[in-house]
Parts: structure tokens; C-alpha cells; sequence
């Protein structure tokens, strides 16, 4: 198999190049991904190939959705000609270009070159080879997967503003408090648990002990799914059914998960015990199932499972449907040891999340970019827990977030606590100046290092002169009211920052005419979120739904937090942003949206149909009313679409949309 290694995102480039300077350049080398052709891609090109201006190849390709096909009659509703659709199908998955695999690398005992062809780079200090991973398999090469991971990143930076040194290996894993607030699927920001689908399995599963975690890190993939794996585990889990085996020798593979096969080295154990494979021949159906070009290989071994099963006296539908469970993990089922290392993870985010909310959301934020959720809805979830979210300042942030003391801070909550109380005296979180938009990390140590080498800036003008600063800068952290500590609101101080970018060190100071402003009127609260959130992307203290909140009362739309106490079956009327589209490929075409408001997060499910009949809405609107019927079960709450509005809100976040 192939070794992966999770590092640091923030140190990934680091052990690349540790790798190549360890072997050298002509010994190790980055592994291509072949780039297929996905509807948006083969549009926009066949509409450049038959002349399309450039403007009308995006228009067209932004209509689609990045998985699903194109059929002529969702050319015709988008107005794509027949001919660019004709054409787009024709090449659709075929190969388009090469790129970089993520992580990737071969390591070679004799120069690269002498077994596949290799190439520089575009990004410099890198070699890659032109043939991808299969290839590279093919030919008995080693693949090292160096991956880097976000939430390693964010759980250093959380354990240093705590002052602790991070230490998983021995890191108690027994806090009752941490699995009563995974229960409630109060996971947003959590390693690998954050997702809609994992939200909605938690309050199911119930985990209460550390190996709860490894199952439900391995129960929602697309194996366990396609093998019908998740559904039995939780009825078995809970007592409802009994685990059953359809033939006695699949005991000893599945008994530690009642029954139901989880992971890879289940589905390897099983091909021992049920067809008397050697371990090197298990791990070759494994290998051959998870490959895309191993059609003879697959029939052979198929044939090798069959006549194994057949002499312990396992066929006919018994048979099939053991292939059919292998089959299903063969491509996408995790292996517990994989699994385990990442539960890990979910426990110690887990912990962060439920003691300290406020380091949590700045490490988060200064790993970005990260995870299932934006830095707006981070925020917007921590302040739900009662975490005070500052706006940058010019004399007080760092380049990145950092913790604050608000009152009689106290770095946490504590045990017994009720979740209401979390956070509450706890350190307040300061944006970082390099959030701002066109500022950048660079810029903002920059601003930081001559503050602290010259002491706090006096105003607009010692700022522009000391750290060299555009107006394009200046305007920037004007609009995000970084300039709160001079004095000047956001208007104040955007008029004011074309003048001081002009005052430089070798002009005298006070010469300078424009800083001061005229009688301004002041911003709204639409206003500062909109300025918010075009300069950090995120509003650190209001919500756009809750602008609208009078509107949506009104029209006698419920806030979600209040759907948990309606009875199931209740239509019901919501309105909230559109965070996530999703359509994963074992949801017989239903789209999942993820809607927040100020008060919460819900999970929609779209019929084929609906989506269909509101598809421009559906697609394009940053909020939406959306008319349904709840679905409520086991502390879940689903809403069932049945109408979709588009609501009109100040701001357009963005979402993220079938990733």
C-alpha cells in the first residue's frame, strides 16, 4: 500500500523539500494527477472551440452543477447550444491536462528519470513526474503520500495560547462532557465530525468511549454507505437488532462491529477466513478492487474468492453477497488504523471546542484555509457559545488571531457547566491583521515589527510613513475599523486614508491636506456588516439573517433553533443562509443544502424534482425561505424542502458548493 503521512499544513512544504534534499532531485519526485474533463471544464473549452467569447464560456459553464452530467434539456434551460452540449459529452472524462497529486512523492533507488519520464515544475523547487499514481503502482514504484492537515496546525495553535504542550498519545479520552456535547451534534469546526452527514449520524450513534469515535470516523464514507453498513451498526449499536452473520466463519472478521463490516482490514480478514486467502493474496484483492485498471486481475482473484468460499461451502446468495460487501470497501472503506488516528484528533478538537471555545475558534481561523465550515460560520458558532469575536486593531492585533482578556477572563469553561454558560468570562478573540483584505501575512508582520520596534502609531499618517502602506491598504483596514484606536469611525477614516498614503518619509510631516473629514453620516448596522465582511470576509458580530429577522417574523418564518421543540411532521417556514450545496453520489440525486441564521444550522434535503422546478433559485441565491416539513428523529431535525424563495439579504457570502 501506499504510506501517507499527515503533517501540518503549515509545515507540508517543509518535508517536501527535507525530501527532496534528503535523496536528491534525481532520486525523488512528485507524483501528476490526471486532470479529466467535468462538465464546467468541458463546456467552457467546446464553447472557446466553436469561437464563444470568453464571458459567455464562463456564464455557461457557472450554470452547471461541478459533478453532474449535461443532458440537451439542461443545455436548452441554461441556453447552452445543443452543438457545445453534443461536444462537451464527447469528451467528457477524457484527460486534460496534468497537475500535481496533493501529496504524492516517489522515492527511487536510482534516478527517477530511469524509470518514468520527469519534468520540472511550474512551481519552483519541484520536479514531477507525468505519470500518475496508478502508473507509478503499475510499475512497482512507492507512492509517500505527504498530506497536510489542517487541524494539526489549528491544535498546535490552540495548545500554545493555552500554554500546554500537546500530547495526544496520553491525552485522557474519558470526559463525559466532551461525548455529551458530541451527542447533541454540537461538532461545527471538529475534526472529520462536522459535516452535515456526521452531524445527523452523532445524536444516532451515541458515542460514549473512544472507539465510538474510530466507527463513526470510518462509518460515513462512501464504503460503508454503498455496503448498506450504516443504518445496521446504529440499530445494532443501540440494541434495536440483534448482529446476525450470514455464514459462521465472517464471526471472527466482524464481531467487533456487530456484525457489520467498517474497514479495510475487516474486508482482508474476510477473505482469509472465508475463502482461505494468504495475507499477501487478501491485501491483492484489496489492491486490485481499489484500482481503476485491474480488470484481469480483478477476474482472476474473483474467481480465486468464489472457488475459496465454494470448498467451505458458501455459495449462492451468500457468496454474492460477501462480494458484494468487499466489492463496495474495496475503493473507499478507511482502515481502522487510519481511523484511530484520526479519532484522535476528533477527540482533542472535541475537547478544545467544549473547554476552550475561544482558543479553538482562533486556531481555526489562523489554520485556514481548513475544514467543512468558513470562518464566518466558525465565528458565528463560537459566538453561540459565548465567545466575544473583536474586529482587527491596528495598535492591538498580531498578524494573526490571538486571545484577548475580557474581564475577569477565565481561559475556559469548566466541567458541570451548562452549555449556555460556555465561554462566558472567558478571553475574547482578536482578528488578525492579516485577515484584511489585500493586506496579506507579509504586509501584516511588517505593520506589527514596526510596531513594535517604534511603539504604537499615533495615527493615520505615522502609520502610512512607518510601515509603508498603500492607500489600497489603508482603505482596507479603514473599511474593516481597524482605525477604532485613533479615533475615527469607518467613513472618518476612509476619507482620510487616500491623503496619508501620499505622506511619506521624505516629505515633511503635517503637510498633508485631506485627513480631516467633513460631517459624515454615520454607518447602520447593514452598513458595518457589509463592510465587515467585504474587508475580513466574516462580520464578527452580527449575523446578515438577523437584519432581516423582522421581515422573515413576518412572513412566519421560525428561527431555527426553535425546530427542535416542533413535532415531526410540523410545515414549517425558514429562512437562512445557504452555506453548502451538496450532492454526494450515493444520494440517488437528492441535494443537500446546509442553511444558518443567527441562531443555528439545518439540514435540507432536496428532492430531484424540487431542485428541478427551483433550479435557478436553488443554484444562485445566497439566502433562502424554504417551505418543508420537518423530519425529526433521535435528536436530528431535517427539513424537507418543498418550496424554495430566493431572500434578499446585504451581503453575498460565499458557499461552498458541491465540493
Amino acid at each position: 500500500p501506499d504510506i501517507d503521512v499527515d503533517i501540518e499544513s503549515d509545515q507540508r512544504e517543509k518535508v517536501i523539500q527535507y525530501v527532496y534534499e534528503k535523496y536528491g532531485r534525481r532520486h525523488a519526485a512528485q507524483v501528476a494527477n490526471v486532470i479529466s474533463y467535468r462538465p464546467k471544464s468541458a463546456v467552457r473549452d467546446m464553447a472557446r472551440a466553436f469561437g464563444f467569447s470568453p464571458g459567455q464560456q464562463d456564464a455557461w459553464s457557472k450554470q452547471l452543477e461541478r459533478w453532474s452530467g449535461i443532458d440537451a434539456q439542461d443545455g436548452r434551460n441554461e441556453g447552452i447550444p445543443d452543438h457545445v452540449v453534443e461536444f462537451a459529452n464527447e469528451v467528457m472524462t477524457f484527460p486534460r491536462h496534468l497537475g500535481i497529486h496533493s501529496g504524492g512523492m516517489v522515492i527511487c533507488d536510482r534516478p527517477v528519470i530511469e524509470v518514468c519520464p520527469v519534468e520540472w515544475a511550474r512551481m519552483p523547487g519541484r520536479t514531477v513526474l507525468q505519470w500518475d499514481k496508478d502508473d507509478c503502482a503499475a510499475i512497482g514504484l512507492v507512492k509517500f503520500d505527504l498530506l497536510g492537515l489542517g487541524m494539526l496546525s489549528a491544535l498546535r495553535y490552540a495548545f500554545e495560547f493555552l500554554g500546554e504542550e500537546m500530547d495526544l498519545a496520553s491525552m485522557p479520552m474519558d470526559d463525559p462532557e466532551v461525548y455529551d456535547m458530541l451527542c447533541r451534534a454540537d461538532s461545527v469546526g471538529v475534526f472529520q465530525v462536522e459535516s452535515r452527514a456526521q452531524m445527523s449520524t452523532l445524536p444516532r450513534l451515541k458515542p460514549r468511549k473512544f472507539y465510538d469515535l474510530v466507527v463513526e470516523v470510518a462509518l460515513i464514507r462512501p464504503g460503508p454507505i454503498q455496503g448498506g453498513s450504516v443504518h445496521p451498526f446504529i440499530r445494532r449499536k443501540n440494541g434495536l437488532e440483534e448482529p446476525t452473520y450470514p455464514h459462521p466463519l465472517m464471526r471472527n472478521a466482524l464481531e467487533k462491529t456487530l456484525g457489520v463490516p467498517l474497514f479495510q482490514e475487516q474486508m482482508m480478514q474476510l477473505a482469509i477466513d472465508v475463502a482461505g486467502f494468504s495475507p499477501s493474496e487478501s491485501d491483492q484483492l484489496r489492491r486490485a478492487m481499489g484500482a481503476k485498471r485491474s480488470v484481469e486481475k480483478m477476474a482472476r482473484l474473483r474467481d480465486r474468492l468464489y472457488a475459496g468460499m465454494a470448498a467451505n461451502g458458501i455459495t449462492g446468495p451468500v457468496a454474492d453477497d460477501i462480494y458484494g460487501k468487499l466489492e463496495a470497501f474495496a475503493s473507499y472503506g478507511f482502515p481502522e488504523s487510519h481511523a484511530m488516528s484520526f479519532a484522535y484528533l476528533v477527540y482533542a478538537s472535541s475537547w478544545l471546542k467544549r473547554y476552550h471555545p475561544a482558543a479553538f475558534l482562533a486556531a481555526l481561523l489562523n489554520a485556514q484555509p481548513m475544514g467543512f465550515y468558513s470562518p464566518q460560520s466558525l465565528t458565528d458558532d463560537a459566538r453561540r457559545h459565548g465567545v466575544e469575536v473583536r474586529r482587527p486593531d491596528i495598535n492591538r492585533s498580531l498578524a494573526k488571531a490571538t486571545l484577548e482578556s475580557a474581564g475577569a477572563t477565565r481561559w475556559g469553561s469548566v466541567a458541570g457547566e451548562p452549555p449556555s454558560r460556555w465561554g462566558l468570562g472567558g478571553p475574547a478573540v482578536r482578528l488578525g491583521l492579516g485577515a484584511v483584505r489585500t493586506l496579506g501575512e507579509t504586509v501584516a508582520e511588517r505593520i506589527v515589527a514596526e510596531r513594535d520596534r517604534g511603539g504604537p502609531y499615533r495615527d493615520l499618517a505615522d502609520l502610512a510613513r512607518r510601515a509603508d502602506l498603500t492607500a489600497g491598504h489603508l482603505e482596507a483596514l479603514a473599511t474593516s475599523d481597524a482605525f477604532a484606536p485613533f479615533g475615527l469611525d469607518r467613513r472618518a477614516a476612509l476619507w482620510a486614508a487616500g491623503a496619508a498614503a501620499q505622506d511619506r518619509p521624505d516629505r515633511l510631516p503635517g503637510t498633508i491636506a485631506g485627513l480631516d473629514a467633513p460631517m459624515l453620516p454615520g454607518m447602520d448596522d447593514v452598513d458595518k456588516l457589509v463592510a465587515d465582511v467585504w474587508a475580513t470576509g466574516m462580520s464578527p458580530d452580527d449575523h446578515p439573517i438577523r437584519l432581516v429577522r423582522a421581515v422573515l417574523t413576518e412572513r412566519g418564518a421560525i428561527p431555527i433553533a426553535q425546530l427542535g421543540r416542533a413535532v415531526d411532521g410540523t410545515r414549517v417556514l425558514v429562512g437562512g443562509l445557504v452555506t453548502h450545496r451538496q450532492r454526494p453520489g450515493t444520494a440517488g440525486g437528492v441535494t443537500f443544502l446546509s442553511l444558518e441564521d443567527e441562531t443555528g444550522m439545518l439540514n435540507v434535503v432536496c428532492s430531484p424534482g424540487l431542485w428541478v422546478r427551483h433550479r435557478r433559485v436553488a443554484r444562485t441565491s445566497a439566502a433562502l425561505l424554504i417551505r418543508g416539513r420537518l423530519e425529526i428523529a433521535s435528536g436530528v431535525v431535517n427539513l424537507s424542502a418543498e418550496r424554495l424563495e430566493h431572500l434578499p439579504i446585504a451581503t453575498r457570502p460565499s458557499s461552498r458548493d458541491f465540493r
